[in-house]
């Protein structure tokens, strides 16, 4: 176990695939300078990968003062033993009091295997991360400057806030899309520090042979615009209503977990505490009861329609615009309308 270093830097996992960052790795740049400011230290990013070099300037745009780069054409591929061994040496060696990750197939990965060796705590999915001066419960000591760690808990029913006392780094995972991502400065400096990390045979237990990336053909996080289906669709057929609907609004198409476990689309069009985070400009729900796991993905959109034949649904409460009817009425009548408007 790390001893607790109240001068460490808050550092985020800078997640990298084909020379290019993940944007959560981005978004997490921006929370850390704002942790980092509140406790009056530096940020940091741990870079690891192949020819990877060329994005040290991106982070640091972002707001990292001191970018930690492992270049090797072992890390060319992410696999979870020389990764965990880059983190592990570096965080002995410089003592962060705060490391993040984003939630995604690779931090959730290697996190666990970081936080074990380190014997820390880790918090999975968070949803927010704030700095507050916390008493212990137990021995009624107040610890300055902890990091609250905010997350979903039994469903989404309630939210859950997390510290960690005396297990340092404080860790935890954060879902993509939920932290703004601020816009680079260009004029913010910072420091590369070239980093070298012995990885023998046991870390790559792993030989890749051959890879195959299906294509990505559903851009929820980046779409302006979107339109979502849920459960009280009641079929695959109703759904083409929200694929017209799209179409005609030149947004993207979007469901509920209902939706999605009835099979009425694809997993990757899920938004919500288990699906995708979004923000797009205009959010429209349709036949989307509102349960608090689907809000938690879409209620930061800049506005929301509302589509539901239940006037009392929990949807109504976060929408700026509600339409009650039947949707199989309305998106027919809205389609006509924004046509002629053509």
């Amino acid at each position: 176990m790390i001893e607790p270093n109240r001068d460490g830097e808050v550092w985020v996992f800078a997640e990298q695939e084909d020379s290019a960052l993940h944007d959560v790795s981005l978004e997490l740049c921006g929370k850390a300078r704002e942790l980092a400011d509140r406790v009056g230290v530096r940020t940091g990013a741990v870079l690891a990968g192949s020819g990877v070099g060329k994005l040290v300037d991106q982070l640091i745009s972002h707001g990292i003062d001191a970018v930690y780069v492992v270049d090797d054409d072992c890390l060319a591929h992410y696999q979870a033993g020389s990764y965990s061994r880059v983190l592990d040496t570096l965080i002995e060696k410089h003592r962060p009091q705060i490391v993040l990750y984003g939630a995604t197939a690779i931090g959730r990965d290697l996190a666990p295997r970081v936080a074990s060796k380190m014997r820390a705590g880790l918090t999975a999915d968070c949803t927010d991360l704030e700095i507050s001066d916390v008493t212990d419960p137990k021995t009624k000591i107040e610890h300055k400057n902890l990091m609250l760690q905010i997350r979903p808990a039994f469903g989404g029913n309630i939210i859950a806030t997390i510290v960690n006392f005396d297990r340092w780094p404080q860790m935890a995972t954060v879902r993509e899309g939920v932290m703004a991502l601020k816009d680079a400065d260009g004029s913010h400096g910072g420091q590369v520090i070239e980093e070298r990390v012995q990885i023998d045979e046991t870390d790559l237990a792993v030989k890749l042979i051959k890879r195959h990336i299906e294509p990505k053909t559903v851009n929820l996080k980046g779409a302006r615009v979107i339109v979502a289906g849920g459960g009280g669709i009641g079929s695959k057929e109703n759904f083409q209503l929200i694929h017209d609907l799209a179409g005609v609004v030149g947004g993207a198409v979007g469901a509920s977990r209902a939706a999605v476990d009835s099979g009425f689309i694809g997993k990757e069009h899920q938004v919500g505490q288990t699906g995708t985070t979004v923000r797009p400009a205009l959010y429209i729900a349709v036949a989307i009861s509102g349960a608090v796991q689907h809000r938690a993905g879409m209620e930061e959109s800049a506005k929301i329609v509302a589509i539901n034949k239940d006037p009392d649904a929990p949807i109504f409460g976060v929408a700026h615009y509600g339409i009650v009817g039947d949707f199989t009425s309305v998106i027919p009548m809205l389609i006509k309308a924004i046509r002629e408007k053509a």
